[in-house]
């Protein structure tokens, strides 16, 4: 019987090696064709929130990383600039709100030289279907609400869920993800105030994927 159990424990751990083996592979695989599909729907979401009507520079090459910041993340993100005749027009800055209900909230937002979102949209999270996924402009048009909006001290108090006395709605059994959103965007806009001059000025050093991309075709 010891025998047997042992026999089935070995059998058992060796399929175990090779099913981990095989996902690693798989990963390591797949993992560039991931990001470049990933890329290629972040350079969709940039030429939707600041149309090619408003700039005539590529959005995917004017472009650079700015260190961590703790209203941005905690990672180095990127800063795309839209310029039209050479003059400033727009930053979209990638930005992650850290407490979503289920870990990290990647999103992107456009702020025009008078510091007004000209949108925002969410391109990664992980939030429960039916109740966070809301902020996902597939699931509903809530992350609209956004645009036109701007800030300032004496605004502090608007930046909030509609629960909390702010202007923004909340959903139905998931404030937390709202608020998490919510508050990205409006850390963005600090962070942009700060730093726009800078932003604007600073060369070009992105050389990522997206940098050799070319826009899709419309």
């Amino acid at each position: 019987m010891i025998r047997y159990m042992g026999k089935n424990g070995a059998i058992l751990g060796v399929f175990a090696l090779v099913c981990t083996a095989l996902i690693a592979v798989t990963f390591y695989a797949t993992k560039d064709t991931i990001a470049l599909a990933r890329e290629k729907q972040l350079l969709s979401v940039l030429n939707e929130l600041v149309p090619e009507s408003a700039h005539d520079n590529p959005l995917h090459t004017d472009c650079i990383i700015v260190q961590p910041d703790p209203l941005l993340g905690e990672r180095a993100q990127r800063v795309f600039r839209a310029r039209d005749a050479g003059n400033s027009v727009a930053l979209i800055v990638e930005t992650t709100a850290p407490d979503g209900y289920s870990g990290n909230i990647e999103l992107v937002v456009a702020i025009d030289t008078n510091q007004t979102v000209l949108g925002a949209r969410v391109v990664e999270h992980k939030e429960t279907p039916g109740l966070g996924d809301k902020i996902d402009l597939r699931i509903s048009d809530w992350v609209l609400s956004f645009t036109g909006v701007s800030y300032s001290e004496q605004t502090e108090g608007r930046w909030q869920v509609k629960k909390d006395g702010g202007q923004f709605d909340q959903f139905t059994g998931a404030t937390i993800t709202p608020r998490a959103v919510i508050n990205a965007v409006k850390n963005t806009l600090i962070y942009v105030n700060k730093h726009q001059a800078q932003l604007y000025t600073s060369a070009s050093n992105c050389n990522g994927q997206m940098a050799n991309m070319e826009p899709a075709d419309e």
